[in-house]
């Protein structure tokens, strides 16, 4: 039988640039576990356009929460066409009655263990409306044999995930709910046949920690250094604590790392689950992942209740002082299945259950000591002023390790600011109704229409 994978867009009318997508991984790992006789197709639909007409037996859905509306949609008008349909992935792991309500049957949590039994129900008719599989044990290797078949992106990144699981219970963060609190581990020489399968010679490990365990991460790296490949990652701050594993990361290979800060506030890095609660600290640390060699990637986020408006001017401040390459400026997202949605749920402050919106750059809830549209205006200030031709040539010189990375990182975060400063006067006439949104013409539009600099304050001013 034919089966078609999908993996939906946000908006079909507004793109990201191709190489500051993330590849997809769940899909793939879907197809590896789909026997052999099956005819299998991946469509990404950041990449390509779906066919609803194009014929298939089945069709599987994988989604975050933002692209879910899109998901449901898709589902609709293939159970329209009489295409059996199964969602799965983040968003209808944790709303499972919700996706069904749109598709046949919903994979909860991991497709391992179930993935197949799946399959044999359906060739018999007897589809059930829900499978999962708890925590499933991950030494099987499955061969991802549609890698080469896809379409290729900048630096042509192959993803890779070694470990599951997260012990901390971040208010803004669901993992735990997924993937359990158990650190489970793929066998380091499954995941150094699959990198050598794949051909690749750019890595991007998808672990949430690539040294949450920092013994699996010894093995981890002894075991890839002698494959000669470059690779990038998400890591805590903490690894510069331990020299000698910074150390052997670099050696294997590693050429970039993703660090969450998350905030620059000294007030919110102590009420948070972090390994540095200094910001002098912080800043030591920066420069010691910079002097190995090794790419610095900061996710900021905006929107916590001890963020002020003073906040925007003081984290760029903070991001240009240490020559932060690239950053992500991302707006707090209290995304179902979080403590911090249940939160701010019962404390009456969510503004819309509109997944489309649950996307790390749209205000969703009301914050503590701004209004939404405030919060809204200056993340949208803030990447606007770090993606300047000016600061990007100004941060050049200090990130010569790695200058294509710098440039195409930037230059493609610049995109999407244009791209979020385009959607701004709609999302802000729909989402935040004040009285200054009438005023707004979209074909003049201007950021200081909203005078979003009279909030900048006099004591960082000059700094800027």
């Amino acid at each position: 039988m034919k089966i078609l994978l999908i993996s939906p867009c946000i908006d079909i009318d507004i793109k990201r640039p191709r190489f500051l997508m993330i590849p997809q991984l769940a899909l793939h790992m879907i197809a590896g576990l789909t026997p052999s006789e099956h005819d299998v197709r991946i469509i990404e639909e950041e990449i390509e356009d779906i066919d609803l007409d194009e014929e298939c037996d089945l069709v599987g859905i994988s989604c975050m929460t933002a692209n879910a509306p899109r998901a449901y949609m898709l589902a609709d008008e293939f159970k329209k066409r009489g295409r059996k349909v199964v969602i799965g992935g983040v968003h209808p792991t944790i709303m499972p009655d919700e996706a069904l309500g749109y598709a046949d049957s919903v994979v909860i949590g991991e497709v391992e263990g179930v993935w197949e039994k799946l399959l044999d129900d359906f060739k018999c008719g007897k589809l059930k409306r829900r499978y999962h599989e708890p925590c499933p044990n991950l030494d099987r290797y499955i061969p991802l044999r549609l890698r080469k078949t896809t379409k290729k992106r900048a630096f042509d990144v192959i993803p890779v995930m070694t470990t599951r699981g997260c012990p901390y219970h971040c208010e803004f963060c669901c993992v735990h709910n997924i993937y359990g609190s158990k650190i489970r581990h793929v066998p380091v020489e499954n995941v150094v046949r699959d990198i050598v399968d794949s051909g690749g010679r750019f890595i991007l490990f998808l672990d949430d920690n690539i040294i949450g365990d920092p013994v699996y991460a010894q093995k981890l790296f002894r075991a890839i250094t002698p494959l000669g490949i470059r690779w990038g990652g998400q890591a805590s701050i903490s690894i510069v604590k331990n020299k000698g594993l910074l150390k052997m990361a670099r050696e294997s290979g590693c050429s970039a790392l993703f660090f969450g800060i998350e905030s620059v506030s000294q007030t919110q890095l102590k009420g948070m689950r972090k390994s540095m609660h200094d910001v002098e600290k912080l800043e030591q640390a920066i420069k010691t992942v910079r002097s190995s060699g090794i790419f610095f990637h900061a996710s900021m986020i905006f929107g916590f209740d001890s963020d002020t408006k003073e906040t925007f001017p003081e984290t760029l401040v903070f991001l240009e002082r240490n020559k932060i390459s690239s950053a992500s400026l991302n707006i707090l997202t209290p995304y179902p299945g979080t403590r911090i949605y249940q939160r701010l749920l019962q404390e009456g402050r969510l503004i819309t259950n509109d997944w489309r919106f649950y996307d790390h750059k749209t205000v969703v809830f009301a914050p503590k000591n701004m209004t939404p549209f405030e919060l809204q205006a200056g993340r949208l200030w803030t990447l606007q002023e770090f993606t300047r031709l000016s600061s990007i040539v100004k941060r050049l010189p200090f990130n010569f390790d790695h200058p294509l990375y710098h440039l195409a990182m930037n230059i493609g975060h610049r995109k999407i600011y244009e791209n979020d400063y385009t959607r701004f006067p709609e999302l802000a006439s729909r989402l935040f109704p004040l009285t200054d949104i009438t005023k707004l013409n979209r074909k003049a539009f201007s950021i200081s229409t909203f005078r979003i600099t009279d909030f900048i304050p006099k004591s960082t001013a000059k700094a800027l």
